[in-house]
């Protein structure tokens, strides 16, 4: 199969200008005669520490999930991207839905664990993420999903194929900034380097979109404090081995990378140590988890659970394709 997977700069909690860029870029991936299109975590909004996203949440048949459709309909492609849902029991999840060519549903996965100040915005998951697209076995992973154990557990084995994407920050130059530029250094390559690796500790190829550019917002009980840094990891296709068949780094911008993917299992070449971390997190990240992760459960029950989601359909703040696309 041929995969294309989506490298977008969010303007967060912006639901329509995002889903204008996934759009162009979804057409792009089209264009280039992809069978498979991932988008990004969060690809209708982004992810940051901002007041805007508790009202950005979408239904499950709302604008995002049109434009999946519609792209999956117009490219005949396998289409697949997550964004905040807002669930008809009233709570906000980070779900990832994939749409086969026909436009139908083909199967949900919510994420596991929010991370830091995503807790602010919707509840933890509870599935194993294994999704049947007719015929071929499906897993799929968001963000610090790859970075866990727990993660290759429920996969390994039972797949052909990992697809998935991350909204991964970076570490500001807080001083000392000597430190600092050295903690976002390993940062940087770990958050490169989880595709790869899930590929080998599946024993399965991976598909893995991103989003790219600056991020700038508040920082969880530290009023006046902002938080400046960017988006890492970058856009990547591997093979079941972890070689990396396709990379886009997010110093690129935004964009599209392909490639061809022979999915299917195979033995796994990377031993998965007991314990919860899969890789380690780093003293800073560590930090933030302890105390951004119960700060923002509080948050989440004050103020998005209390916020209306965005009900206007994708045509409302998109508008139709002027044509259909040409594509390859």
């Amino acid at each position: 199969m041929r995969i294309a997977v989506v490298q977008l700069e969010p303007s967060i909690a912006d639901v329509a200008e995002n889903l204008r860029r996934c759009r162009a870029l979804g057409d792009e991936a089209g264009a280039a005669g992809a069978d498979w299109i991932v988008l990004p975590e969060f690809f209708s909004t982004g992810m940051g520490f901002d007041d805007r996203m508790a009202t950005a949440a979408c239904p499950p048949d709302g604008a995002p999930m049109q434009l999946l459709q519609d792209l999956a309909r117009r490219h005949h492609a396998t289409v697949g991207g997550s964004f905040v849902c807002r669930d008809a029991d009233g709570q906000n999840r980070n779900a990832f839905f994939l749409v086969g060519p026909d436009g139908r549903v083909l199967g949900r996965h919510d994420k596991d664990l929010p991370t830091m100040w995503e807790n602010c915005y919707y509840a933890p998951g509870a599935d194993d993420g294994v999704l049947d697209a007719d015929g071929t076995a499906v897993g799929v992973a968001l963000c610090w999903e790859f970075m866990r154990t727990q993660t290759v557990h429920r996969l390994v084995g039972r797949v052909d194929l990992v697809v998935g994407g991350s909204a991964w920050w970076s570490i500001p130059p807080w001083p000392p900034a000597s430190v600092t530029r050295r903690l976002e250094a390993a940062n940087q390559r770990t958050a490169a380097g989880i595709a790869p690796a899930m590929g080998r500790a599946v024993g399965a190829p991976v598909a893995h979109a991103a989003q790219c550019g600056p991020v700038e917002c508040g920082l969880p009980l530290a009023p006046g404090v902002p938080y400046r840094g960017r988006f890492q990891g970058g856009a990547c296709i591997t093979d079941g081995a972890g070689g990396v068949l396709a990379w886009r780094g997010t110093d690129e911008g935004p964009g599209v990378v392909v490639a061809d993917v022979e999915p299917g299992r195979r033995t796994p070449t990377l031993e998965v140590a007991d314990g919860f971390w899969l890789h380690p997190r780093g003293a800073v990240a560590a930090a933030l988890w302890a105390y951004q992760n119960p700060h923002g459960r509080r948050w989440y029950r004050r103020h998005a659970l209390a916020a209306p989601a965005e009900e206007r359909t994708l045509e409302q703040l998109v508008g139709t394709p002027s044509a259909a696309p040409v594509t390859a």
